[in-house]
């Protein structure tokens, strides 16, 4: 990309020349596939040396609404910063944008060299040797993770497992898309919620199959901090079991990877307590029925026409898959 050609090049590199040690400039500039909520640019700081491989994680065109959900990009960056302290393996952020540089809201950090695709993950000969540590190595992570201590934190959304269920009902009631199984769902939800009490601490919120950084050795980054929280330890060991991130191994639960028992056993050996196998399934089942809801949100974006994509109709129909893993959670067959 010649300088100049992209908007943010400029500003950008200025950014970069005024703090990465060493660094003369920028190349490579161009935005990565993925991410619905957050640009992701690649690029290059260029030195006398070896080039740095870096990350721009960016709000789209440089602003986005505040939303009570995700977390602004300079908490995000501080979250990473906070697990990394922790032994969480993310990656180095290097600046964080302040209005001035003209680039818009978000951070820089290192370019971490990996693979996310869960296809390729579970598939690919390349990580055949990784594969049966994944699971283990999640829970160690997580342990890790739930450890930061709470008094670090920037200012975030508590959310424990009742105002999950009540934010995700409104939801559900409010798109107007009537599902039995979700409605048995939230009941069994409602009935078995964790009782009054239960400790609380930094949840990643989106802990799963796709958000982590994987090479032939095993994580190599935990990624998309947007959604971090603090709530129910146990939220994040549910959420990877979901069976949507398994991505067709079903009889590997944790992340299409792995067994349950490994990942309890990597928590605890990490020092992240006793796992309570009854909240990780409560989470399990609200996680399959958060994903649900979304998928309708989906069908209602594609109907309207706010977004008339393939991908979200497909998508979309992903809702009917949900329903059989609910079924299959509240009512066993074996």
């Amino acid at each position: 990309m010649a300088e100049g050609s992209n908007p943010i090049e400029a500003p950008l590199a200025k950014v970069v020349k005024t703090h990465i040690k060493g660094a003369t400039g920028i190349s490579g500039l161009k935005r990565l596939s993925g991410g619905a909520s957050q640009e992701t640019w690649s690029f290059d700081a260029t030195t006398a040396g070896d080039p740095v491989q870096l990350i721009l994680r960016r709000a789209p065109g440089g602003a986005r609404p505040p939303s009570e959900t995700a977390v602004g990009l300079a908490t995000e960056a501080k979250l990473i910063e906070l697990a990394g302290a922790a032994g969480v393996p993310v990656p180095t952020v290097r600046y964080v944008l302040a209005k001035e540089d003209d680039v818009g809201d978000g951070f820089i950090m290192n370019r971490i060299a990996g693979e996310t695709i869960a296809r390729k993950i579970l598939r690919d000969e390349e990580f055949a040797d990784a594969r049966p540590k994944l699971a283990r190595q999640c829970g160690e992570i997580l342990a890790k993770l739930h450890s930061v201590d709470r008094a670090t934190l920037p200012p975030l959304r508590i959310s424990p497992a009742e105002s999950e269920i009540a934010q995700y009902r409104n939801i559900y009631k409010a798109h107007g898309h009537p599902h039995p199984v979700f409605e048995l769902a939230l009941r069994w939800l409602a009935d078995n919620t964790p009782p009054p009490g239960t400790a609380h601490t930094l949840v990643h919120g989106d802990f799963r199959n796709g958000n982590l950084m994987i090479g032939p050795d095993g994580v190599r980054a935990v990624l998309d901090w947007e959604i971090a929280h603090v709530g129910d330890p146990m939220e994040d060991l549910g959420w990877i079991c979901v069976n949507s991130w398994r991505f067709g191994n079903i009889d590997q639960p944790v992340g299409g990877f792995g067994t349950r028992e490994d990942m309890f056993e990597g928590y605890e050996a990490a020092g992240g307590g006793r796992v309570d196998p009854d909240r990780v399934k409560f989470w399990e089942v609200l996680g399959t029925l958060k994903w649900g809801i979304m998928c309708t949100i989906m069908v209602t974006a594609f109907k309207t026409g706010a977004d008339r994509s393939v991908e979200r109709a497909t998508i979309g129909r992903r809702s009917s898959e949900t329903e059989i893993d609910l079924l299959r959670l509240l009512a066993p067959l074996a």
